[in-house]
């Protein structure tokens, strides 16, 4: 199940972005179902009545406003959306009595508690911590903007407010549905190159390495770190 849901999230920025560039309802409706399996899928793979009940009333909304804007509408907000919860899951570790997110991950890597690590380790992590909550509230405010000057399917267009700056559609829908990643993962990168450097005795031996002993800590980790 993990697998499905990583492909329907692989899956979505590509199909938003499509249905942006296209322009029509029914491809904006496609990407939406592609969001609500994602959000819905372990309790449909569970036959949990409910879940497939909600799904088919969602997709009968879905298609009742194919042939509206409203739909192009809501492919805004899902990046702005998503960036800003990641921000607030972040940031909020910082405040006592949590540990800070990547204290925690660093922590079950080394097979300790968080405040066990080396102090210089340990700050670095916090202060990584506060980096991504930064660059994810960053992309979170850059996209809400993106997505209100957006021409012709802005919000500010589509509430009869021409922006005095605008930017395309498929301009907007590069940023929020393509490049949103890309700078993410590249951050990531570059942070793994500056840590190695840093500290260089770490317990995995290359960038392969890491990520499998990070797939390793297992779903119930995840689960409970973003909790």
């Amino acid at each position: 199940m993990v697998g499905v849901r990583v492909l329907l999230a692989v899956a979505y920025p590509l199909l938003a972005h499509w249905a942006s560039h296209r322009g029509s309802g029914e491809a904006a409706a496609f990407a939406l179902v592609d969001l609500m399996l994602i959000v819905l899928l372990g309790p449909l793979a569970a036959r949990r009545p409910w879940a497939w009940v909600l799904l088919a009333a969602l997709i009968s909304g879905l298609a009742m406003l194919a042939s509206t804007p409203w739909l192009q509408l809501l492919l805004l907000a899902p990046p702005m959306l998503f960036t800003a919860l990641l921000a607030w899951w972040f940031g909020r570790s910082l405040r006592a009595p949590r540990e800070a997110l990547i204290s925690r991950i660093v922590g079950a890597l080394d097979g300790c508690e968080p405040s066990q690590l080396p102090s210089p380790l340990y700050r670095y992590t916090r202060r990584l911590t506060a980096a991504w909550s930064l660059l994810l509230a960053t992309l979170s405010l850059t996209n809400g903007l993106l997505a209100v000057i957006a021409v012709p399917g802005g919000v500010l267009v589509r509430l009869g407010h021409p922006p005095l700056f605008a930017v395309a559609q498929q301009q907007w829908s590069l940023f929020a549905n393509l490049l949103n990643y890309g700078i993410v993962g590249g951050f990531f990168v570059a942070e793994y190159v500056i840590r190695r450097r840093l500290f260089p005795h770490r317990p995995y031996r290359n960038f392969v390495d890491f990520m499998r002993r990070m797939g390793a800590l297992g779903p119930d980790f995840w689960r409970k770190l973003f909790s």
